[in-house]
């Protein structure tokens, strides 16, 4: 189905209206352009704050959803299906999650990443075969981002989750009464007309990687991938990443760094496992069983086996 709205004016959309604080951009200092961008990137906070009560929902969800095996998919077109690419390709290893457990569906594919493709949001049907080519099912979630709340690539991947069962939650930085989205959870970011007319990387970017850095870091606390307020399912796969791995085992386990560089070797890089295995005195096979009887969870793993790590709690 080709896109209805055509080349429909879009001019109520909140996005696309000029703003009057800069009316005379090409006119202004570049000190006083910074100044004005500066001032008006706080909208993008307002409006996430504006957003919590639909995001605490989003998180809850999308957690259930994922752990009993679903996946999570962020898809948009432009700017917003590359944020949501960024924040799936940012999962594996910041929480050590399965590439699969979260993947960015971006309008163009991989090639899309670096060069725009804009018109390939113009179809509804294009979003949903992308969905259905990477197997999205009832039990997956699915967070479909357009700023402007028109996009048919996203509108026709929403509906289609809406149709078989699964989890459809709208993202967009216009009012509902502007621009409805199939969903049953439906996230409006009400960033106000941009500085440059029309430019939605912009404050309605912002907003919308403040927004997942939330969703896909909520939804990993809720299972299990974070300790206190530290990534203890983070991959060790770097030397800075070993650096913030030592440091977790020294500071939530008293582990000096001699030991805690054997707890991960042993432990094949999980912090998780060495945490438990520090604190128990478990050999790594046993610390693991520990750890999937609890489901993975650090908290409810020390809980069960009685014994607490000696840091910060």
């Amino acid at each position: 189905m080709s896109n209805p709205l055509g080349s429909s004016d879009r001019g109520h959309l909140l996005t696309e209206q000029p703003n009057p604080a800069s009316q005379q951009l090409d006119q202004l200092s570049s000190a006083e352009l910074v100044k004005l961008f500066v001032e008006e990137d706080l909208q993008a906070q307002r409006a996430v704050a504006g957003a919590r009560a639909e995001l605490s929902v989003a998180v809850e969800a999308i957690a259930e959803r994922l752990a009993k095996g679903g996946r999570l998919f962020y898809i948009g077109a432009g700017t917003s299906g590359r944020l949501g690419v960024l924040d799936a390709a940012e999962c594996p290893p910041t929480f050590c999650s399965d590439p699969e457990q979260v993947q960015g569906v971006l309008a163009g594919g991989a090639a899309a990443l670096l060069r725009s493709s804009e018109g390939l949001e113009d179809s509804f049907e294009s979003g949903v075969g992308d969905l259905q080519a990477r197997g999205f099912g009832p039990g997956d979630a699915l967070v479909g981002i357009a700023a402007g709340g028109t996009t048919p690539y996203v509108l026709g991947a929403l509906g289609h989750a809406l149709e078989i069962g699964a989890l459809a939650v709208a993202m967009a930085c216009v009012p509902t009464s502007q621009a409805a989205m199939p969903c049953e959870i439906d996230i409006r970011l009400v960033t106000g007309p941009e500085l440059l007319t029309g430019s939605t990387r912009l404050k309605a970017g912002t907003a919308t990687k403040m927004a997942l850095n939330i969703l896909s870091t909520g939804v990993m606390v809720r299972l299990g991938k974070v300790y206190g307020n530290r990534m203890v399912d983070v991959a060790v796969t770097n030397a800075k990443l070993e650096d913030r791995a030592l440091r977790i085992l020294r500071d939530l386990a008293g582990i000096e760094r001699g030991r805690g560089q054997a707890l991960l070797q042993q432990s094949e890089g999980s912090v998780k496992l060495a945490l438990v295995m520090a604190a128990t005195g478990l050999n790594a096979a046993a610390a693991r069983q520990g750890l999937a009887a609890a489901a993975g969870s650090l908290r409810q793993a020390l809980d069960s086996l009685g014994v607490q790590l000696k840091g910060p709690q």
